[in-house]
């Protein structure tokens, strides 16, 4: 961008994902460069994916305490998305996402279809979210989900009407923005009923 130069990156925590603080030069509108410093959270890009079937009219979810929301607001702790992860290193998303769901949700899918590629806070976090939908049947249930104990997983797997998952953004159950993004895509796109 030829708007920015003298960029600088400072490492504030390398913990579970990595805090920096950067500074830059940015040319504004009138010519004048001004020096900004800016922190910039970079835990690797994630998938996600609702998964939902046609002859039941259902959508499987997810509820998994989150503790930023929960500081946030002590009721939002408990969150209610669609199924989803961060992709490894190397790893491409379709991959990330078909293995996230047998781990969370214990289906098996073989693919799924990207819909969507989103950054969904970034003004402060470097994530790429990349979107997918597939449709599951009862028979591909293989294990009940629930997460990895190994990363500290405890996920509640929820099966819902769709047009309550709708409601369930309607009446603020729902407050994740891919889960809205991904039912909103479901329903632009008449996926269900």
């Amino acid at each position: 961008m030829p708007k920015l130069k003298n960029i600088n990156t400072t490492i504030l925590s390398k913990e579970w994902a990595t805090l920096n603080r950067v500074d830059y030069d940015f040319q504004f509108k009138d010519g004048s460069w001004k020096r900004i410093s800016r922190e910039s959270y970079d835990r690797g890009d994630g998938t996600c994916i609702l998964l939902y079937n046609v002859e039941k009219n259902t959508v499987i979810l997810t509820k998994q305490f989150r503790m930023p929301a929960y500081i946030n607001n002590k009721n939002d702790g408990m969150s209610i998305e669609v199924c989803a992860g961060a992709m490894d290193k190397n790893e491409d998303a379709e991959t990330c996402i078909i293995r996230e769901v047998e781990e969370e949700v214990g289906y098996k899918i073989k693919e799924a279809t990207k819909v969507l590629e989103a950054y969904t806070s970034p003004g402060a976090v470097t994530e790429k979210m990349y979107l997918f939908i597939a449709a599951y049947t009862d028979a591909m249930k293989i294990n009940e989900g629930g997460g990895l104990e190994s990363e500290n997983e405890e996920i509640e797997v929820l099966e819902v009407p769709f047009s309550k998952a709708v409601e369930m953004i309607n009446n603020q159950e729902i407050i994740d923005a891919k889960t809205i993004m991904l039912l909103q895509y479901a329903q632009i796109n008449k996926l269900l009923q």
